[in-house]
C-alpha cells in the first residue's frame, strides 16, 4: 500500500494480471489443449529443409568435437547394448515428457494456486520461443545424420508410441532438434518442484528428472548436448517473461489466493454496538410539594430561613 492507503499495484491490464485470483479449471484445460495444438501445428508446418538441417548437424558435431564434449556416439552405442535399459529409455522419451509436465501443472493448480499462473507462463513462453529456433535453425538429430553411424534405437527395438521414427515420423517435424523441449520442459518441472516442494525427497526428484532426461535424449540419439543448452536458454527467456508480467518469479509469489468464487465471500465484520443514549433532561419544574427542600446546612441565613419556613410552629403552652 502506498501513501494514504492507496495500492501500489500497477493499473490497467498489468495490474489485473498481477491481481491474485484462483485459476479456473475448465479455462486452464482448454488453454493447455489449444496451446499445445497450435504449438504442434506451427512446429510441424516448418518447411522441411533437409539439406540445411544436415549441414547444421555436421557443424554442431564439429563444434562439440572441438570442445571435447562429442561423446553422444559412445553413449548411444553403450546404452543400446543393454536391451532393457534402452527400451526403457525409449518409452521414457516418448511418454514422460508429457505425463510429468501435466502432473506438475495439476500439482501447482491444487497446491500452489497463487503461483500457478506465473509458472504456467514460464512454460508457455519457453515453448513459444522454441518455435523461433525451429524456423531459424533446422537441425537433424544425431540418429538421422549421414555417415556417423548413430543407432536409431526406436527403429531397432520397435518401441511403441514414439513419433520420432518409423511410420509416425511423418506426423512430426524431424528436423526440429534445436532447441530441445525435452530439456526445456524437464528443467521447468524439476526447478518448479525443487523450489516449491516441502518434502526433501520430492526436491531430490526435481533435480534428478532433468538430469536423467539429458542422459535419455543423448542415449537415444535424439539430441546433441548443445540442443540441451538451447532448451536451457528458452527456459531462461520464459522466466524473464514471467518476471516482467507478474513482478516476481513463481516462487516469490504467495502460495494461496483469496477465495473469489461467487457466493463464497467472507461475512462483513460486525458493526460496533453504539452506546446507550442518555435519558433526556426535562426542563419542566416539579410541583412545589415535590421539590426537595434545601439542605439545612446550607450557608448563610437563607438556609436557616428556609428551614424555619418549612418547620411547623410549636403549639402554645397551656395556661396554668
Amino acid at each position: 500500500m502506498g501513501p494514504a492507503g492507496r495500492s501500489t499495484r500497477p493499473a490497467g491490464p498489468l495490474g489485473r494480471l498481477r491481481t491474485p485470483r484462483r485459476p479456473r479449471i475448465w479455462f486452464e484445460i482448454l488453454l493447455i489443449a489449444v496451446s499445445y495444438w497450435v504449438y504442434s501445428l506451427i512446429r510441424n508446418a516448418v518447411p522441411e529443409q533437409k539439406a540445411q538441417a544436415m549441414a547444421n548437424a555436421d557443424w554442431i558435431w564439429e563444434v562439440e568435437q572441438r570442445l571435447g564434449i562429442a561423446v553422444e556416439h559412445g553413449v548411444n552405442h553403450a546404452v543400446n547394448s543393454v536391451t532393457w535399459l534402452i527400451v526403457g529409455m525409449n518409452y521414457y522419451y516418448a511418454t514422460l515428457h508429457f505425463v510429468v509436465t501435466l502432473g506438475v501443472l495439476v500439482w501447482l493448480y491444487r497446491r500452489h494456486p497463487g503461483r500457478y499462473a506465473a509458472a504456467r507462463t514460464v512454460l508457455f513462453a519457453t515453448t513459444a520461443v522454441a518455435l523461433v529456433g525451429y524456423y531459424l535453425y533446422p537441425l537433424a538429430p544425431p540418429r538421422l545424420m549421414n555417415g556417423q553411424h548413430f543407432i536409431d534405437t526406436v527403429l531397432v527395438h520397435q518401441t511403441w508410441g514414439s513419433m520420432a521414427s518409423g511410420d509416425l515420423k511423418h506426423m512430426s517435424n524431424q528436423y526440429a532438434a534445436m532447441p530441445s523441449m525435452h530439456i526445456g520442459w524437464s528443467l521447468w518441472c524439476g526447478l518448479t518442484v525443487f523450489a516449491l516442494a516441502s518434502v526433501p525427497w520430492a526436491r531430490v526428484l526435481g533435480l534428478l528428472y532433468p538430469t536423467l532426461t539429458l542422459v535419455v535424449i543423448v542415449a537415444t540419439a535424439n539430441h546433441f548436448w548443445l540442443d540441451a543448452v538451447g532448451g536451457l536458454a528458452c527456459l531462461l527467456f520464459g522466466y524473464l517473461v514471467a518476471r516482467l508480467c507478474y513482478g516476481a518469479l513463481p516462487q516469490g509469489l504467495p502460495r494461496q489466493v483469496p477465495d473469489d468464487r461467487r457466493g463464497a465471500t467472507a461475512p462483513p465484520a460486525a458493526a460496533p454496538t453504539p452506546p446507550a443514549p442518555e435519558p433526556a433532561r426535562s426542563t419542566e419544574q416539579p410541583p412545589a410539594e415535590e421539590r426537595p427542600l434545601p439542605s439545612p446546612t446550607g450557608p448563610g441565613p437563607r438556609g436557616a430561613t428556609a428551614l424555619t419556613r418549612a418547620s411547623p410552629e410549636p403549639a402554645p403552652a397551656p395556661e396554668s
